[in-house]
């Protein structure tokens, strides 16, 4: 794979994400509302009590997901287990949340957005709510279901929430978890998303709204299907993804790989995949091996006087699997990391590999570029906003 092969798929596509990113710099998740306090501190708030929204003047503009549902649906385990790395077990002495949590997810450059936590208790339909706000700045909308429950009340609930989120803002992608499947056999959970996939749906349509699609999702904290789910609902937040997947679709086509994963290591959420099918055993031993070489690299990574974390650029890991199968780990930035299967025969042109991979790793540096470039402009743009919105305060005041 030379760099002009890459360099050619790369051109055109970052031109037209460029121009569409310049375009959402002025009309995207945000206006000027976000830069005001729109909740009281009794409201809104997280365990750490930092209160606000997505940083406005700083040009950082992070897409909102939004966890809502009826109280011990599993919102906040889902939360910790994810983006936390708390244990399964741990999650069952969680207090129930009782005011909404905001909590920014920064681990990369394309894993960027902040999490809203609702407490299923809240009516966030009253009129002391500005729900209109909060859901004008939604990227998704994640509404999880508790499997082991009556879920008439939970079905319900969704279609109130999903009608008046549409309304608006059309742009929101909602997701529906149907969670805690791990105590259902898999005739039961087949059937249980069945049946809440068409009651959901026959809601809408009876209400003339049969253009809103759902997504849905069996979910579990005790297994992958937590983090597999995320990944799909985070992939939808990036609008480099077309890039990635062709990215790593000219990769594996060059270097004899059958499937790669871009993972963010933190949370152990993949960013983008080729465009071959993605098998849940695949991801399940990806998901290990990242577990493994961070606690390997914890313990042997770093000398009493280094600091800073144990993944970096020399990072690599390569394990043989008992069926001639090879996964081959690599550093591709701070947090990224790719992740390959190849077969054992393909592997004996590592030197090919690692040539292909340096190029594909200067692509994804290209990426960054632009995006960094994009939030420069986002920044530049802010700031006249701000400036206007105080010239215009302040000849208000002298007016007075």
């Amino acid at each position: 794979m030379s760099r002009e092969v890459v360099a050619a798929a790369l051109r055109v596509q970052q031109q037209q994400e460029e121009e569409q990113e310049e375009d959402a710099a002025a009309l995207g998740y945000y206006d000027d509302e976000d830069d005001l306090e729109a909740f009281s501190d009794a409201e809104l708030g997280c365990e750490d009590g930092v209160l606000g929204f997505s940083d406005s003047l700083t040009g950082e503009v992070r897409p909102r997901i939004l966890l809502m549902g009826l109280r011990r649906s599993g919102k906040s385990s889902i939360q910790k287990v994810v983006f936390h790395k708390m244990s399964p077990n741990e999650t069952l002495f969680l207090e129930s949340t009782n005011k909404i949590c905001r909590e920014d997810v920064s681990s990369s450059s394309f894993v960027s957005f902040q999490i809203w936590d609702f407490p299923g208790q809240i009516d966030f339909f009253d009129p002391t709510f500005d729900y209109e706000m909060i859901f004008k700045g939604t990227g998704a909308l994640i509404f999880v279901i508790d499997s082991q429950d009556d879920y008439v009340e939970a079905l319900s609930r969704l279609h109130l929430t999903v009608t008046r989120a549409y309304k608006v803002n059309p742009e929101i992608n909602f997701e529906v978890f149907i969670h805690k499947v791990d105590g259902l056999s898999n005739d039961h959970k087949i059937e249980k998303q069945r049946d809440i996939h068409k009651r959901a749906n026959d809601d809408l349509a009876d209400a003339g709204l049969e253009r809103i699609h759902l997504s849905f999702y069996l979910t579990s904290i005790y297994d992958h299907s937590i983090f597999e789910a995320f990944s799909k609902v985070v992939q939808k937040l990036i609008p480099q993804l077309p890039t990635l997947e062709n990215l790593l679709n000219i990769f594996i086509s060059n270097s004899g790989v059958e499937k790669a994963f871009l993972f963010d290591v933190v949370s152990k959420i993949y960013i983008a995949t080729d465009s071959s099918p993605v098998d849940m055993q695949t991801y399940e031993l990806c998901c290990d091996m990242i577990d493994v070489v961070i606690d390997i690299s914890c313990i042997y990574g770093l000398t009493d006087s280094e600091a800073g974390l144990p993944y970096d650029e020399e990072s690599m890991a390569i394990i043989h699997l008992n069926n001639t199968t090879v996964m081959y780990l690599k550093e591709v930035t701070k947090f990224l990391a790719m992740v390959c299967f190849l077969r054992k025969e393909s592997f004996e042109r590592k030197g090919l590999i690692d040539y292909n991979f340096h190029c594909f790793k200067q692509a994804i540096q290209e990426v960054f570029d632009v995006r960094v470039k994009v939030q420069q402009n986002r920044k530049l743009l802010s700031q006249r906003r701000w400036s206007k919105l105080t010239m215009i305060n302040g000849e208000l005041g002298n007016a007075h």
